[in-house]
């Protein structure tokens, strides 16, 4: 095992924040809502963060942004991403969380890789700038105060143009609390597999403050064997807790075996293998949730819970009439009628239901800003022009 052994009793730090088991649940557009992290937190322990909240958005404080921010009073620590392009609405995004007592952790996105945050210089395209990337970061370091900031970014644009380890040693010169890295560049998108060499070669680089690593985490095996394989000090989940949130219960169970706090066998034991009936549960549970976070809008819940359908039931043998009535379902009571309809003691489907979840899609060209590419300056830069990619809540 590497220097950064699992095997100690300390716990992960990102600041002031001690984490029980060194696990994120990663950003991801229109699923870390409260109501999916408040699930995932029911399951097991970490750090959950917010969906990515545009920052212009939040100092403008449009209501669906404000919306994306809200905590429920159960949600301890309360964790924030917001993405930008101009150092000073960054700054003023992050001033305002602070002043308002809306966040005890803030993490900037430099690592979304979808067309409409890259062609506007955003997202895995701006640490290709390195002044842009050195003035948001120390800016939002010092709008923060003692709110522990963070970063997540990419391996770079391609392989041709990475910027990690340089983006890396400009926030951890800025004060950042900790790195996180996912393992691919932005051309790769989510195809093929994450690049753990790259988050071995960050945590060789960068000695001061946390690295974590993220990318291809499917299970609690892939997380232990992550941290054993590259040293990082923490793991950060996206798609792989997608229909499946009491991944994080095996997450805890796992690392807390190698914290030595618990057995093997007893870890081996908590690994969710669950019955269908356990799965309906958890996706009524789901439902209630975003029943609560949509201020009581029942049909609301019901169509943005229709997206999580295929995720939920992967690799079960549940027919495809009855999926289509829960892609379509309009009520609590409804859905009922078709879960009366299933055989909840239908056993685990094992290796049907486990692997990669949600697209991985096949690289393909970043769009980018005319001549992105001809200079690691932001000279010539046309900012007005950038500042378009603020106008959406969401950045994802």
């Amino acid at each position: 095992m590497t220097s950064s052994s699992l095997a100690t009793d300390q716990r992960l730090r990102i600041g002031p924040i001690a984490l029980d088991v060194p696990v994120v649940l990663a950003p991801m557009a229109g699923i870390t809502n409260t109501a999916f992290r408040r699930l995932c937190r029911e399951y097991g322990a970490g750090l959950y963060v917010s969906e990515m909240i545009t920052s212009r958005a939040l100092v403008e404080r449009t209501p669906a942004s404000m919306r994306l921010i809200k905590h429920h009073e159960s949600e301890t620590p309360r964790s924030i991403q917001l993405y930008g392009v101009d150092p000073k609405t960054v700054s003023e995004a992050v001033k305002f969380l602070v002043a308002e007592d809306r966040a005890d952790h803030i993490d900037l996105n430099f690592g979304c890789p979808v067309p409409k945050v890259t062609r506007k210089g955003g997202g895995s395209a701006l640490p290709w700038k390195q002044d842009l990337f050195k003035a948001i970061v120390e800016g939002a370091v010092k709008a923060a105060g003692d709110i522990p900031l963070t970063v997540k970014m990419r391996k770079g644009i391609d392989a041709d143009h990475l910027t990690f380890l340089d983006a890396a040693r400009t926030a951890e010169d800025a004060g950042v609390a900790a790195i996180a890295l996912h393992g691919r560049t932005a051309n790769e998108f989510y195809s093929g597999h994450a690049d753990w060499s790259a988050i071995a070669e960050l945590k060789q680089t960068i000695t001061s403050v946390p690295v974590l690593g993220n990318g291809d985490i499917w299970s609690a095996e892939d997380a232990i064997r992550m941290v054993r394989e590259t040293g990082c000090d923490g793991v950060v989940v996206g798609r792989g807790c997608l229909g499946r949130p009491w991944l994080f219960g095996d997450l805890a169970a796992a690392f807390r075996a190698e914290q030595g706090e618990i057995s093997s066998e007893a870890a081996e034991a908590a690994i969710a293998k669950p019955p269908l009936g356990f799965v309906m549960q958890a996706m009524r549970r789901h439902t209630e949730l975003l029943v609560e976070f949509f201020d009581g809008e029942e049909d609301r819940a019901c169509r943005d819970i229709r997206k999580h359908v295929a995720w939920y039931f992967k690799g079960y043998g549940v027919g495809g009439d009855t999926r289509r009535s829960l892609a379509a379902v309009e009520s609590l009571e409804q859905m009922d009628e078709i879960f009366a309809t299933m055989d909840g003691s239908m056993p685990y489907p094992g290796e049907g239901a486990e692997g990669q979840r949600g697209r991985a899609g096949s690289p393909k060209r970043v769009v980018l800003p005319d001549r992105w590419l001809e200079s690691r300056t932001s000279d010539g830069i046309d900012f007005a022009d950038l500042a378009e990619a603020e106008r959406d809540d969401s950045g994802g």
